[in-house]
């Protein structure tokens, strides 16, 4: 590397704007990447709170956006028991009543994530050329023209195709935020604000549940159609104040706007934390050229090429995980709860009980697993309960006439979706945000969500024909099948899941680029700024 490469890192105070170039060589660059990255580690959750407090309002914001992600989710799946809206968009069954058949259910579920696929494979170029913040305006304008399809929609088939155009920015949204939050925030923040985007998903499904549970008793066609209009607040809450939110210093970085990153630093930092936006850039800079030196590019191809394809396996089966863990079981429970004989009023005040347990336990999470746990720790404990729980309503069934058998399995059902959110729920949106370079972080994002899309679309096809009672009328047997995937996820999760608790983005790197095995990463001490990127130190302690 040149010696002599000049660095636009010229802020001496937190106050100042960037007014120089200050040459610097290689060695010096990590002297003073050095200094801000023992100054990140030194921050605690709550000292990094107070440094951060604009960083935290944005990324706060920003993560909202997947709120409409998690209401779009949860409220389909849920329509499929709804009274009016079965008698609208479905066929009369004698004997049955109005049912929508199991394809139409398949479709309209899987019309969202295949929206969504798309959106975030765009979603990884447009970030690349517009930055984060002017894609998700962009997306937040899309989504309030097509949310017109869905509200006005006269027949199924443009329901169904206005759900897939209504994906397409909400794929945005679930990819840009968790990407926004690990790059504007420090190391210890960064797992909270990372998962708080997964709390914005379940405040989405606890507003769709309530929502839901209050207009089922509603004789007209306004008690879907309103769901479908309450979808319109979100654009207009968010796009005035998303105006004026700072770009990611990264993305700067890696476009060479370095005097444009240094003036976004110095807007997410408080100016009474005194800490040097210079060496927080010089960091961004010695961890982009770490990664120049390792040859990471910043194309879709470069996320399987090289030590980066593990990272971007980890990513995609930690976000498919969620899927495997049973989650279009437990998520559109409604419909299970009514197949196994309970009442439509019960069925939704389920529902919301069961929302509103799901917050509490990211809640908790935060509070008495994440600070004491690693990642690693938590995700293989949650796939494993989930994983019992699961094969537990399974067993249930075989009493299924039982009034109290389907109170037990709709107990099982709640106590899932208490453990999801404890772990895997959270997890999954967190490790992905840090699993990739940070040169491929959009990136690597895109294609780990896809591939929960992916597997999302096949659960939502297959899902209806496990539990409709014209096809093959499973009920709790259903158990079984996601209980064996959430059994091989937890298998897969023991041997190749890494533990980055704690973990700098330069040290990620380096332990990856040494192919260090998964179950040791948390046993190493890692020297990302010996000055000269090769030479790196790595050992077991």
């Amino acid at each position: 590397m040149d010696g002599k490469t000049e660095v636009h890192v010229s802020a001496m105070d937190n106050g100042a704007e960037p007014t120089a170039i200050v040459p610097s060589d290689t060695r010096l660059l990590a002297a003073e990447a050095k200094t801000g990255a023992e100054t990140e580690q030194t921050l605690d959750p709550l000292q990094a709170i107070n440094a951060y407090p604009k960083a935290i309002f944005w990324c706060l914001l920003v993560s909202m956006c997947v709120v409409m992600e998690g209401y779009d989710t949860i409220l389909i799946g849920n329509f499929f028991a709804y009274p009016k809206f079965a008698e609208k968009y479905g066929t009369y069954f004698p004997g049955v009543g109005h049912q929508l058949t199991a394809a139409w259910q398949a479709g309209l579920g899987m019309a969202a994530g295949a929206g969504a696929f798309f959106g975030a494979i765009a979603n990884g170029y447009l970030v690349d050329w517009f930055g984060q913040k002017r894609v998700l305006l962009g997306s937040l304008i899309v989504l309030s023209c097509f949310i017109f399809m869905t509200f006005f929609a006269p027949a199924i088939e443009v329901l169904c195709i206005g759900e897939a155009l209504c994906g397409i920015p909400m794929g945005a949204f679930a990819t840009t935020a968790p990407a926004y939050a690990s790059e504007v925030l420090p190391l210890s923040l960064r797992a909270y604000l990372t998962s708080y985007t997964n709390m914005c998903f379940i405040m989405g499904q606890l507003i769709a549940a309530g929502v839901l549970e209050g207009l089922v008793h509603l004789t007209s066609e306004w008690s879907y159609r309103i769901p479908f209009a309450l979808q319109w607040v979100w654009p207009a809450f968010l796009i005035p104040i998303l105006l004026f939110a700072p770009e990611s210093p990264w993305h700067l970085v890696r476009k060479g706007r370095l005097e444009e990153a240094e003036r976004s630093l110095i807007r997410l930092q408080s100016k009474s934390a005194n800490i040097n936006p210079m060496h927080t850039l010089a960091a961004i800079v010695h961890t982009n050229r770490l990664e120049t030196e390792f040859a990471v590019g910043t194309s879709y191809w470069d996320c399987v090429k090289g030590f980066e394809l593990r990272r971007t396996e980890v990513a995609c089966i930690v976000f498919a995980g969620q899927v495997l863990s049973g989650m279009n079981f437990a998520y559109n429970s409604t419909y299970f709860y009514q197949q196994v004989g309970l009442s439509t009023s019960m069925t939704y005040k389920l529902a919301v009980g069961g929302n509103a347990l799901a917050l509490f336990a990211t809640f908790l999470s935060w509070f008495l697993l994440m600070p004491y746990f690693g990642r690693r720790t938590i995700y293989l404990w949650g796939m494993g309960t989930m994983c019992v729980f699961l094969f537990a309503i399974g067993i249930l069934n075989v009493q299924s006439g039982s009034n109290g058998i389907g109170i037990a399995q709709a107990g099982l059902t709640i106590a899932w979706t208490f453990v999801f959110q404890l772990s895997v729920g959270q997890l999954g949106w967190a490790l992905p945000a840090e699993m990739g370079s940070t040169r491929l972080r959009q990136k690597t994002i895109c294609v780990a969500r896809n591939t929960y899309y992916i597997v999302s679309v096949v659960a939502g096809v297959i899902q209806p024909y496990f539990m409709n009672p014209t096809e093959w009328n499973l009920k709790g047997y259903t158990g079984f099948v996601w209980g064996g995937t959430a059994l091989l996820t937890f298998i897969w999760a023991y041997f190749r899941l890494p533990e980055t608790k704690g973990r700098t983005y330069e040290e990620i790197d380096l332990l990856f680029a040494n192919k260090v095995p998964a179950r040791k990463f948390k046993a190493y001490q890692v020297n990302a700024f010996n000055g000269v990127a090769p030479q790196i130190s790595i050992m077991e302690k």
